[in-house]
This record gives C-alpha cells, sequence and structure tokens, in this order.
C-alpha cells in the first residue's frame, strides 16, 4: 500500500522546521552568551542566536565582518546576508558545527547560487577566503548541481510512470520515493556529488516504489513490466491461513522492471543491476526493507534522512522536491539546461533534437563508450597476441599480470573514494578501461608498423612504465566518461581538515592509484588521442587538459623524474640545453610516437634530426652501437615537453598581458624573457610549485623595475579571471620545506632573492638580450566535427557539410570550398563569388586599394538571411551587398595589417 496522507504532507513540513530551528550540536554547543556580545550589532547577535552559534564562531565572524564592512558595503543588499556569509566562512575555518547550509539560507533569504557567489565576493583581499573554504564552495556548487539535475529528472520520470488517479495520491507516493532516495545516496555515497551513480540509485528507489504500487496508480507501460512476472495469488482455505503468509517475500530486485526502467531512461541495465546488488541492497538491509512487500514508513524515511542532513551540515535535498526558494535557480539557469539549439539542415527538418540534460550528456556518453568497445574483448585480440608473440620477449604474461595486479587495487581504491560497496563498481570500470587500453595498444602497433615497416616491438612492450601510462590514460577516460573525473579542483587534490583526500578521483587521482609520474603519463597522451578517433570531443578537451596540469604543475611535484632528466642535461654540458630558445620560432612538430618518448633517450645529443626526418625504428635502437659516444643522448621526451611548456607559458603570459599591459606592450617581451630565463637555468624554483607563480612573478618583477604601476593584487584579481585557474595557486606557495604562504611572501622571499641580480639588469642600459617569442600553435588535437569560430567574429561559425551526397571522398577541389551563410542566401553564384572573394591573393586586394576609391571605416558585420535583396545576386551599380561588405571588411584588414607593419619597423628603428 502507498504510505498514507498522515505520514508525509504535514508531517514533512512540521519535521522541515523542526531541523531548521535545531542545530546539529545544539546539545553539545554552550548557549551563545549575549553579554559577551554588547560589542556587536544586535541584530548580528540575533541572527547567531538563531543559529545556535557559539561565542567563539560568533567572534571570529564579527571580526570578519568588520574586514570587509567596508567594501561589501555596495555589494550586498543587506547587512544581514554577509553576516550570514561571514557564518558560514568561519564555521569552515574553525571547523565548528553550528548550523546547516540550510539553515543559513533561510535566516539571510538567499538560493544557494547567490549565496556561494556573496561568499566568494568576501575574497577582497585575497586572503579572506582560505582554501579550505574554497575547497568547500566547490563541493557545494557541485552536489547542488547534481542534485538539481536528479530532481528535474526525477519529476519527468515520474510523470511517466505513475498516472494521475489522485494528485494527492501521487504526490505522497512520489515525495517518499525522493526522500528515500536522499537517504540512499547519502549512505551508499561517499562521494553524493557522483551524478551517474545518484542516478543509477535513484531508478533503483524508483524500482523499489513502483513493485509496491497498486496497479491503478500506474501508466500501462510499467503496468505491463509488473504483471510479466507478477502472477494472481492463489486462494488458500481457512484452515491453512494461519501457516501461510498473507504475501510471498519478492526477489530483491525485478529485473524486468529495472530494465524497462533503464531503457525509458537511456541507462545500462547492467549497471544499474550491479548498483542494486551491491549499493542499494546493502541499504535495504540496514532498513530491514530487502524482502518486505510493504511501502517504507514515510515517517521513519523522513526522519533518518533528516537526522542524515543535520550531521552533514549540508543543503536540505526534499527542498528541491518542494521547489523551495533555497534551491530553485534562476529561470535563466533553467533555460539554458534544457534548450539546445536546432540545426537547420535541408535533409533533418523532421528530426526533434531532445534537450540536452546533464544526465542526457552523461547517459549518452557512456552509451558511446560502451558502443565503440563492443567489438573489443577483456583479452588481447589475435592481431596483438601476435605482435606479443613476435617480440624477442614474449610480454603476454607480464601484461596478464599487471592487470590482475592493478585491477585489485583499482577497485579497491574505487571503493574507498566513492562508498563502501561500490568497490564492484570499480571493477567493472576497470574492465571496460581494459577493453580501451588493448584496442588503443592494437592501434598504436599497427601505425608503428607502419611507419617503421618492423614487427618486433619487443623493448616498447616489455617496458612497464609504458603499459601502466598506457592502462591509466584508458582508466582516466573511462572515469572522465562516467563524470567522475573533472579539474575544479585545478589538480589540487587535498582537501581541508576532516576532508581525506580519498573522497576526490578527480585527476590525477589515477596516477597515485597505479604509482606513475606525471611525467611518464604525459608521453601516453597525443599518442592516445591519434589511435583513438572516436573519443568525444570532451575527452579529447579533458587529456589536453591533463596534459597542461602536468607541464604546469604536476610534473613538478617531488620526485618526478624529470628533475633526473633536467640534471642529466645539465651535466652534460651547457651546449646541451633543454630546448634552444632558437627553435621557440619554428613550428611545433606532431610527427613523435608514444615509442619515440618511452625509448627515449634515443638520438645522440651532438646530432639534431631535421623536423621532418623520420625516428630510427623503435625497436631496433637498443641493438644500434652509438658511434657518436661523446656526449649523453638528448632526451626526446624532455626536449619535447619543454617545447610545450615554452608554448603553453607564453600562451598564458599573453593572456595575462592583454588583461593588465595593454597600454605597455613593450613590456610582454621582456616578460617573456625573464620567464623563459626561470624555466630553462632556474628550474629548481618550479619545485613543487605551479608555472602560474613564476608567471606572475617575473610580470611584478619587470613592472617593478620599468616603473609601471601593477600591483600584486591587480595581477591577482586578473588572473582568477583565465581559464582553469584555481586560488590555491596564489594562496598555497612553496616558501621553504613543509612551509606554505601567499605569492607576495613567495616573491619577497624565494623569486627575488634567486633572480635579483637578473632582474635588475633590465633596468640598465644594457639589458639581457630578449627570447624569441615561441609560436602558439593551434591544439595538435583537432575535432572535424565542431563548429569553429571565424577569427575576428563574434558569431560567425564554420562546420564541415554534413549532406552525405557532399562527402569529401566525392567533392571537387572547388565543391569543398563552397560557404552557406545564412538560411535561404540565394542561387550559386553568389556562393561562386564569395568563393573567388576568398581564394583571391592579398595582393589582388591591394591592387583594388591603389585602384579603387579610398578605404571605408570598419562596419560590423551583417548578413541579410531573408533572400530579399535581389535574389540573383547583383545589383544595377555592381556587386551585391553583402558582397561588397565582405569586401570592404578585407580592404580594411588588409589596411590595418599594413599600418601595423609600418608601426613595427618604426618601433625597431627607435
Amino acid at each position: 500500500m502507498p504510505p498514507k496522507k498522515r505520514n508525509t504532507g504535514t508531517t514533512h513540513s512540521k519535521e522541515l522546521k523542526s531541523a531548521e530551528s535545531v542545530s546539529p550540536d545544539k546539545k553539545d554547543s554552550p548557549e551563545l552568551s549575549v553579554k559577551k556580545h554588547r560589542d556587536k550589532d544586535a541584530e548580528f547577535v540575533t541572527l547567531c542566536k538563531s543559529l545556535h552559534v557559539t561565542d567563539l564562531l560568533c567572534d571570529h565572524a564579527w571580526k570578519l565582518w568588520k574586514s570587509v564592512e567596508d567594501s561589501m558595503a555596495e555589494i550586498a543588499d543587506t547587512q544581514k546576508r554577509v553576516w550570514g556569509a561571514c557564518l558560514f566562512v568561519s564555521g569552515i575555518d574553525v571547523d565548528v558545527s553550528c548550523f546547516t547550509l540550510t539553515q543559513v539560507l533561510k535566516a539571510v533569504i538567499l538560493n544557494v547560487k547567490q549565496f556561494v557567489d556573496l561568499v566568494r565576493k568576501l575574497d577582497v583581499n585575497m586572503d579572506t577566503i582560505s582554501t579550505k573554504v574554497n575547497s568547500a564552495l566547490m563541493r557545494v556548487e557541485k552536489k547542488y548541481d547534481v542534485t538539481l539535475a536528479l530532481s528535474q529528472r526525477f519529476e519527468k520520470t515520474c510523470k511517466n510512470i505513475f498516472a494521475l488517479v489522485s494528485d494527492d495520491q501521487e504526490r505522497e507516493t512520489t515525495r517518499s520515493c525522493w526522500t528515500m532516495f536522499l537517504l540512499a545516496k547519502g549512505r551508499a555515497l561517499q562521494m553524493e556529488d557522483d551524478l551517474v551513480i545518484s542516478f543509477q540509485l535513484l531508478l533503483c528507489t524508483l524500482e523499489l516504489f513502483i513493485k509496491r504500487c497498486p496497479s491503478d496508480l500506474l501508466q500501462p507501460l510499467y503496468k505491463s513490466a509488473l504483471s510479466k512476472i507478477q502472477s494472481p495469488p492463489t486462494r488458500t482455505s481457512r484452515r491453512n491461513q494461519s501457516k501461510v503468509k498473507t504475501r510471498p517475500p519478492e526477489p530483491e530486485v525485478d529485473f524486468q522492471l529495472l530494465k524497462t526502467l533503464c531503457e525509458e531512461n537511456e541507462c545500462n541495465a547492467e549497471e544499474v543491476k550491479n548498483v542494486y546488488q551491491t549499493s542499494f541492497s546493502a541499504f535495504l538491509d540496514s532498513l530491514d526493507l530487502s524482502r518486505s512487500p510493504d511501502f517504507p514508513q514515510a515517517n521513519d524515511i523522513n526522519q533518518q534522512y533528516e537526522e542524515h542532513y543535520l550531521k552533514s551540515r549540508d543543503i536540505d535535498g526534499r527542498l528541491f522536491f518542494d521547489r523551495d526558494e533555497t534551491v530553485v535557480p534562476p529561470k535563466v539557469e533553467i533555460s539554458q539546461v534544457e534548450r539546445t539549439p536546432k540545426k537547420n539542415l535541408p535533409d533533418e527538418d523532421g528530426i526533434l533534437i531532445p534537450p540536452q540534460t546533464p544526465i542526457r550528456a552523461a547517459m549518452t556518453s557512456i552509451q558511446q563508450l560502451r558502443g565503440d568497445l563492443t567489438s573489443s574483448g577483456d583479452q588481447p585480440s589475435t592481431n596483438l597476441a601476435t605482435y606479443f608473440k613476435n617480440c624477442t620477449v614474449d610480454p603476454t604474461q607480464g601484461v596478464l599480470k599487471r592487470l590482475e595486479t592493478l585491477g585489485q587495487v583499482f577497485s579497491q581504491r574505487f571503493g574507498q573514494a566513492v562508498g563502501l560497496h561500490c568497490v564492484a563498481l570499480g571493477l567493472q570500470r576497470f574492465k571496460l578501461g581494459v577493453r580501451l587500453y588493448y584496442k588503443v595498444m592494437e592501434a598504436m602497433l599497427k601505425s608503428e608498423e607502419k611507419r617503421l615497416s618492423v614487427q618486433n616491438f619487443s623493448k616498447l612492450l616489455n617496458d612497464s612504465t609504458f603499459h601502466t601510462s598506457l592502462l591509466a590514460c584508458a582508466l582516466e577516460v573511462v572515469m572522465a566518461t562516467y563524470g567522475e573525473s573533472s579539474f575544479k579542483t585545478g589538480g589540487y587534490n587535498h582537501g581541508g581538515s576532516g576532508d581525506p583526500v580519498e573522497t576526490n578521483v578527480c585527476f590525477p587521482w589515477i596516477l597515485d592509484v597505479v604509482n606513475l609520474s606525471a611525467f611518464d603519463f604525459y608521453k601516453v597522451i597525443e599518442s592516445f588521442i591519434k589511435a583513438e578517433p572516436t573519443l568525444s570531443k570532451d575527452i579529447v578537451k579533458h587529456l589536453e587538459t591533463s596534459e597542461n596540469l602536468i607541464m604546469e604543475r604536476i610534473a613538478w611535484r617531488p620526485g618526478s623524474p624529470l628533475f633526473d632528466l633536467l640534471t642529466q642535461e645539465h651535466e652534460s654540458g651547457a651546449a646541451e640545453q633543454v630546448e634552444t630558445p632558437a627553435s621557440f620560432s619554428q613550428p611545433l612538430q606532431h610527427n613523435h610516437t608514444a615509442a619515440d618518448l618511452y625509448l627515449s633517450p634515443m638520438r645522440p645529443g651532438s646530432r639534431v634530426l631535421p623536423p621532418d626526418s623520420p625516428a630510427p625504428p623503435s625497436s631496433q635502437v637498443s641493438s644500434q652501437p652509438s658511434t657518436q659516444n661523446a656526449r649523453l643522448p638528448k632526451s626526446n621526451s624532455l626536449s619535447l615537453f619543454y617545447k610545450k611548456l615554452y608554448r603553453l607559458a607564453y600562451s598564458r603570459l599573453k593572456i595575462l598581458c592583454s588583461y593588465l599591459l595593454s597600454s605597455h606592450p613593450e613590456l610582454e617581451p621582456i616578460i617573456w624573457t625573464l620567464f623563459q630565463h626561470t624555466l630553462q637555468h632556474e628550474h629548481e624554483l618550479m619545485r613543487d610549485r605551479h608555472l602560474d607563480q613564476l608567471m606572475m612573478s617575473a610580470m611584478y618583477a619587470i613592472c617593478k623595475v620599468k616603473s609601471v604601476d601593477l600591483r600584486f593584487k591587480t595581477i591577482v584579481t586578473a588572473y582568477k579571471n583565465m581559464a582553469n585557474t584555481n586560488q590555491e595557486t596564489f594562496k598555497h606557495v612553496l616558501i621553504s620545506e613543509g612551509h606554505y604562504d601567499s605569492i607576495i611572501v613567495f616573491y619577497n622571499q624565494v623569486f627575488m632573492q634567486r633572480l635579483k641580480t637578473n632582474i635588475l639588469q633590465y633596468a640598465s642600459t644594457r639589458p639581457p638580450t630578449l627570447s624569441p617569442i615561441p609560436q602558439i600553435p593551434c591544439s595538435p588535437y583537432k575535432f572535424p566535427n565542431s563548429p569553429l569560430r571565424v577569427p575576428g567574429s563574434n558569431n560567425v561559425y564554420i562546420s564541415p557539410l554534413k549532406n552525405p551526397r557532399m562527402s569529401p571522398g566525392i567533392m571537387t577541389p572547388r565543391s569543398r570550398m563552397l560557404v552557406s551563410i545564412g538560411e535561404s542566401f540565394g542561387l550559386s553564384n553568389r556562393f561562386q563569388k564569395i568563393n573567388q572573394m576568398v581564394n583571391s591573393s592579398d595582393r589582388s586586394f591591394k591592387r583594388a586599394l591603389d585602384m579603387g576609391s579610398g578605404p571605408k571605416p570598419l562596419k560590423r558585420l551583417r548578413f541579410d538571411v531573408d533572400g530579399q535583396d535581389e535574389a540573383d545576386g547583383s545589383k544595377p551599380g555592381g556587386e551585391s551587398t553583402l558582397i561588397q561588405r565582405l569586401t570592404d571588411l578585407s580592404s580594411t584588414r588588409s589596411r590595418v595589417q599594413e599600418q601595423k607593419m609600418k608601426e613595427d619597423a618604426e618601433l625597431r628603428k627607435e
């Protein structure tokens, strides 16, 4: 039977009011003494009393308020809201549990998003918000986003499950179901922000309620799913009724019903079944509900969830069901989540594109990954086994033993991080990773065989580091696909007090699990992406971000093999520099492979291969005696690492300079020279530090000696607006062993002391020679199916044609250049005129300028897409309006470029 009305509804509201008025630690916390706080605002003290704040926390929050009072006066609507933010921050800093987040939100009348934004605004001096508070804010945001997505999907799914027989009856049932799900998620998962496993738990909870629901409450689809496994009860004589149970115990899970739920929600049934049999069954056992045929008692579930919520000091998840003002996001956010841009392709007018919600996006990514690995097995394929047998030493047993060991380690660590009963889920993830590992390895070997015309890869395939790196990359792809690995922490995986690192499986967690250095992992990333073309754009971007994080910070941790290679390079002689500045002007080559990097060093240092020359066969390198033993071999992996590092460093510096030094463009190459000098000759400064710490210090140093007024606070404020940044970069900088402080302390006590002589040279009449500016290449990881923005435009994008009749294989060189702008553009001759203009050389534009009228001012580009202006593409006076606008734009651009070249030439003369 469904829960009775008296067990929900008003009961819930009463208990919620009780939750809002009782603090988590009221019994253990001394009552606030009003007499001790006469120096504080009376309303502030009243707020503290309503939240059952201790004297210690009240004093701490008031001190924080006084430090930000002046700067926050114009930001917040009322003082009370800032006080609430100060109490929240202070509670985390002093680790005092007095109230929940929901209680604060109710007290200051703000929703979650507004409150988080307000807390971040407290950081006016860059030292108000600790890294501990920032970590807590990120957890709040992520958990809120996940719970919001789940509540929205729950509401839609329930409409498809339950019939509208009685609105009150249906709502009581769904309320109990949602509350029970929240309790299951809280007890089963340590990582409650895991969207995929949480959604799977939601389906398990729905299955439990559906099979206990009267059939008249269900929609036809779920009625039929139940009728397939339920048989009508047999009549029993009155004499035997006392010996027989009124209803036989139900099985733990109705697989047919669960399958129907999974199909309707695009979720893998085997994975949900696994979640049910491990995590959800254990949860039901704890409530003694595993084989009970009745509905869980709403009062009991509600009370147990309330205890969990009060203990966690978190958001009350029940409020999502009620659409409470504290958890409802602005309407704009909902529309952004639910709306997907519709494509206007002629052949696809009838196709409806469903909204790309977070859950649908996650399910689609998982389906794509599993679909791509359908043909891959848990064992090496026949082709891969042949490569193994062709080796001088067969690596098969080593591969299998390594997988067995790492499989146990990975699944255990996954269970420790995600949830006590999630070890089996970790093993499931690992098996997917193994399939991808085998698939990519085979593709890599086929490519190497074609490139080198050899089949014996004994040295590479017996290299444990190569196998571990390849497996780690495959597992990271799986974790990212399931949404369990992200970069919100910026590569910083340590939490605050009481927050174990093991609850965070974001990158570089996987490196710690398989005991792999970041420098070794970086070697496989580019080859992995090239070998697996089915990777989605998001996953490729994830791996590229991983590579950047390694270069910025993770590869510079103590114990990294990077430092050993750097020491060897410098000991081999001054001529053997890591990467000479002269090579900056050369484009970055991407013809290296994983074999080149894992078998590096592989070429003599005094012999520099041309950029396009093929590398020697990797499998034969070890057997070839070196004819040039005068120098140590130069490391391919180190050389490529520094090439990428320099380009990444300059690209980030260029962005920061555009924010801060647009009026002093002459300083950018000087700052880069100091920055590059530090990376090349003072690489010990990078040990256990971040690339951006050196970048900001170099900028401040040069501005100081050049008498440009630029404060560190201004630099840090601009830096926070850059992509992929974390406040720990400027708040948690290594000063000495075991001692960390702010970026300013690092500059004064470390950076300036080490580079003082070099920095002062830039103020002399004979400054150091400027380092060449590196070329900033486009990403080597191409996304052929994604729209690309036209440079210099705000809303003009290009995409490859998707019409099968115009596939690249049958298109001519001329037809490949066709461009479609708008929807009803006109006849084909207009396209031809655009193509002629685009394909014409700059010289023709210059000649047109010399012969024609003077340049016109640059106007905003606007396209006529309504088809009303001259359908034939011509006008009495000459070209159409659009063609003329494009010509004017190109002419103006050429003029601006010429003017800039003249100005640059004059500056060089001066």
